[in-house]
């Protein structure tokens, strides 16, 4: 029976994620990208998860979409498969989705880690979007998201050159929030998920809609957006819970209601 391409591991309150092609460095294979996809489903509904590690191995996170799959296509065969839409759905999941990157870390496996909310890397990952190298270019994000991380020059270089940056280098551009020992980079990550699954889980998926919102809209649609979401939090449950407990100096006990 063959490896499924996608591993899930459920340690509430937090899932994992792990992606399983090692032979070919984790390349994105569509069918990877769907194993992935109803990994992040099963999660989301449940409700004892609330936050997720997606991970690789300490070779590779992944060193970019498959390219046997993409190399014969047509322009037209390429338009219907829409296999890049894949990563825009992964960028849709309400909760907290936090990379845990080592190794190669390139072209759709980059626009892969962006596309999370967190980024713990590895000291030996390797960021880059190599996609001139084959001709082509990134068209799963990187161009976007990539430039409004680390501004046009430096996005204009990386994409046009296809270099490759440091995982230091990326902590120092903003790309990734830390850079620890390669010993150390998966338990950091699922550090940082438990730190967030014990927050107040409906606080917690609003506020990361409103940090969401600050690439896509305006500052006064942002505002707008984020001053809407904080009223809506004090017909919950857990912000009655949470200032109570906060006046009565203990931990507060969340439900998620």
């Amino acid at each position: 029976m063959s490896q499924p391409e996608v591993v899930v591991e459920k340690e509430a309150p937090i899932g994992v994620l792990r992606l399983n092609r090692p032979h070919v460095l984790n390349a994105l294979s569509t069918s990877l990208m769907q194993q992935l996809l109803q990994g992040l489903k099963d999660l989301e509904n449940d409700p004892e998860i609330k936050s997720i590690v997606l991970t690789g191995s300490e070779r590779a996170f992944s060193a970019g979409a498959d390219v046997k799959e993409m190399a014969d296509a047509t322009r037209s065969e390429i338009m219907v498969r829409d296999h890049l839409a894949l990563w825009d759905a992964v960028a849709r999941t309400s909760k907290p989705l936090i990379a845990a990157v080592s190794g190669f870390v390139l072209g759709g496996g980059f626009e892969l880690a962006m596309n999370c909310d967190i980024i713990v890397a590895s000291e030996t990952a390797r960021f880059g979007q190599p996609e001139i190298n084959i001709g082509v270019m990134p068209g799963a994000g990187g161009t976007q998201r990539l430039t409004r991380i680390v501004g046009k020059y430096k996005a204009m270089e990386m994409v046009l050159t296809g270099a490759m940056i440091s995982a230091e280098e990326a902590y120092r551009l903003g790309i990734v929030n830390k850079v620890v020992p390669a010993e150390l980079y998966f338990q950091e990550a699922k550090k940082v998920a438990m730190e967030i699954a014990e927050k107040a889980p409906l606080a917690v998926k609003a506020a990361k809609q409103s940090v969401l919102k600050a690439n896509e809209t305006s500052l006064r649609d942002g505002l707008e957006f984020e001053r809407k979401s904080f009223y809506l939090l004090f017909s919950t449950e857990d912000q009655r819970e949470g200032m109570k407990a906060f006046l009565e100096k203990r931990k507060p006990e969340f439900k998620g209601k």
